[in-house]
């Protein structure tokens, strides 16, 4: 994007992509990564969840934002519910989690690890 507003826009972008990594963080970053760190097998899952994700921002490639995190993790949402997926509404049970929540905690890890203030 060019001209006048390009900087606003990013900006704009960039701050909202935050608060949705820093939503995403409080309602399931914050416990999984703390079950991930007390669970060997937990964590394994979590990393290679997080070296798909990387791959498919091509995060070896090019930095990866806080932009392209909370896109990512958005389409993964999306394409969760369009499968009939809702998040779970009582406590999360780590070592259970299915392949939705792997994928959304490997991109809190991904954020953290990626320097991001959330």
């Amino acid at each position: 994007m060019n001209g006048l507003f390009s900087g606003v826009a990013a900006r704009s972008a960039t701050k909202s992509a935050r608060s949705e990594l820093s939503d995403l963080m409080a309602t399931i970053g914050s416990s999984g990564l703390v079950a991930a760190a007390a669970l060997p097998g937990l964590q394994a899952a979590v990393d290679q969840h997080a070296a798909a994700v990387r791959d498919s921002l091509l995060g070896d490639l090019q930095p990866m934002s806080a932009v392209s995190l909370a896109a990512y993790a958005a389409g993964v949402r999306e394409a969760g519910a369009g499968h009939g997926w809702q998040p779970p509404l009582d406590p999360i049970v780590w070592p259970q989690a299915d392949w939705i929540m792997l994928r959304l905690l490997a991109v809190c890890a991904l954020n953290r690890g990626n320097g991001a203030v959330v």
